[in-house]
């Protein structure tokens, strides 16, 4: 069975809850991540994921979420990933931008 290829943040918010386990995958660049960042996220920054993918084998064949700042590095992310095999992977809709406004509001938005 497949993961979905896109949920929102409550959703992830949920199988946090629910104690799911996945790898919370932030792919923003590091500066970005020094202005805001979602507690018990992993970095790889897009720019880098080429060349770290390596660091994701432990994780093939489980489940990773991944968020960027709105959602569109962490989609073209997921669809990479999901070519290299890691078949559950799930993109997070709307980033961390949205996961402030819905979820926790003490993460900076920029």
């Amino acid at each position: 069975m497949t993961s979905p290829l896109e949920v929102d943040c409550r959703a992830v918010k949920a199988w946090r809850d629910e104690g799911k386990s996945f790898l919370f995958l932030d792919c923003r660049e590091p500066a970005e991540r020094v202005t805001a960042c979602i507690d018990g996220t992993t970095l790889i920054p897009m720019s880098e994921l080429a060349s770290r993918v390596g660091e994701l084998e432990p994780h093939r064949e489980g489940s990773i979420v991944v968020h960027c700042h709105h959602g569109g590095r962490s989609m073209r992310v997921t669809n990479w990933l999901r070519q290299q095999g890691f078949a559950h992977v799930t993109n997070m809709a709307g980033g961390i931008d949205e996961w402030s406004q819905q979820i926790d509001p003490s993460v900076p938005r920029y």
